[in-house]
């Protein structure tokens, strides 16, 4: 691998990258099942799917694509399912927890940048307790990830350069992102990865299989310090 600068800040992706949402979406994915009647799917068929949004549940659940002139009342029904139990299992991926906790103590800044809308993301990050210097959602800005201006605002808003971010993610368009907006693309392999898909060919600056091993390299840096970066983002920051 080769060596990296320190994070002066972290931006995550929420869904599979800091947050374990799949047991509560799989749970209203298979409400709507049953709402139509159907069985159950298996957990794991439908973890695969989480990162791709409300839309691509339904079309997994009742085979319905998003043209499909029932789709959006089959995603109202999903969503409002979700909505009703959103953090009865979620939890912050382990060992992401306890490294959080004292990336928070020391008041270093770190935030959530999330294709998910923000009247499902803020409830669940409340009910978990985290507290992120800064929240950007799916509504927040004209545009959304795999463009780079939700991490540049992200940034902007935590007083930090791009350059001196890294942002972590589990989808192809957290990379996609994080290179556009020059900040250090981090990939993992344990997120809502397709069994299909490999995630090691996304263009990521790193990949890290297990959260265990993010976290090692969090708190070591990966190599050189961030030494002088405060000075830096003044001239840098977008």
């Amino acid at each position: 691998m080769t060596p990296m600068a320190a994070p002066e800040a972290v931006l995550f992706d929420l869904d599979g990258t800091l947050v374990d949402t799949a047991p509560d979406l799989a749970a209203a994915t298979n409400a709507l099942r049953r709402h139509h009647g159907l069985l159950p799917l298996p957990f794991e068929v439908i973890r695969g799917q989480v990162s791709n949004g409300g839309s691509a549940l339904v079309t997994l659940a009742l085979g319905l694509e998003a043209e499909h002139p029932d789709h959006s009342a089959a995603r109202v029904i999903l969503l409002d399912a979700y909505e009703q139990a959103l953090a009865t299992h979620s939890r912050v991926f382990a060992p992401l927890d306890t490294w959080l906790d004292g990336w928070h103590r020391e008041k270093r800044p770190w935030g959530i940048v999330t294709n998910k809308p923000r009247r499902y993301a803020a409830p669940l990050i409340e009910t978990l307790g985290l507290r992120p210097g800064v929240l950007l959602c799916a509504d927040d800005l004209p545009t959304k990830k795999p463009a780079p201006e939700p991490l540049w605002e992200a940034a902007k808003r935590l007083d930090t350069a791009s350059k001196a971010c890294w942002y972590v993610g589990d989808h192809v368009r957290d990379m996609q992102a994080a290179k556009a907006a020059g900040m250090t693309a981090v990939a993992v392999g344990y997120g809502y990865i397709a069994e299909e898909e490999d995630y090691r060919q996304w263009p990521a600056d790193v990949w890290f299989d297990d959260c265990a091993a993010l976290v090692k390299a969090l708190s070591a840096g990966q190599g050189a310090s961030a030494t002088g970066a405060a000075a830096e983002r003044r001239s840098s920051r977008r």
